[in-house]
């Protein structure tokens, strides 16, 4: 491997798919987003687990979600933490609350946008990073917004 195909790897670090999550993994590679929803107390949850966090039902049903969401946080990363993240500094870390329940929220990268126009209460849409094997749900402002 030359130095010049080191420096055009991809080096940011990607999720490992397991038992509990690759349904969402799986879900995200088709561009579509799908969260748990418990089939005791109809609560959505994220990130996937074995047991549903509001009430422990072990009953849990993948379910598309509409992708509709509203910035609740964020933070601009000016740093390098993580070599692999040098060619896209700076970047918005974003907590995504979904439309489909209120507290329920995604944290994510927040794309497609200049962090100097990001505002707490900004209408957002999911979009999808295909990154080699992996895609990762993101967040971009909302185009009907």
């Amino acid at each position: 491997m030359t130095e010049t195909d080191v420096r055009s790897m991809d080096l940011r670090p990607r999720p490992e798919p397991n038992e509990t999550n690759a349904f969402f993994w799986d879900a995200a590679a088709g561009h579509q987003l799908v969260l748990q929803r418990c089939d005791a107390c109809s609560q959505f949850q994220y990130p996937p687990d074995v047991a549903c966090v509001h009430c422990q039902c072990t009953e849990l049903t993948p379910t598309e979600m509409s992708g509709r969401a509203t910035l609740y946080s964020y933070a601009v990363v000016d740093r390098l933490f993580h070599v692999g993240f040098a060619s896209v500094l700076p970047y918005v870390v974003g907590l995504a609350e979904l439309d489909e329940q209120a507290g329920l929220r995604m944290l994510t990268n927040i794309v497609d946008t200049r962090p100097e126009e990001v505002q707490i209460g900004m209408p957002l849409e999911v979009c999808f990073e295909d990154r080699g094997e992996i895609t990762l749900p993101q967040f971009r402002p909302r185009g009907d917004a």
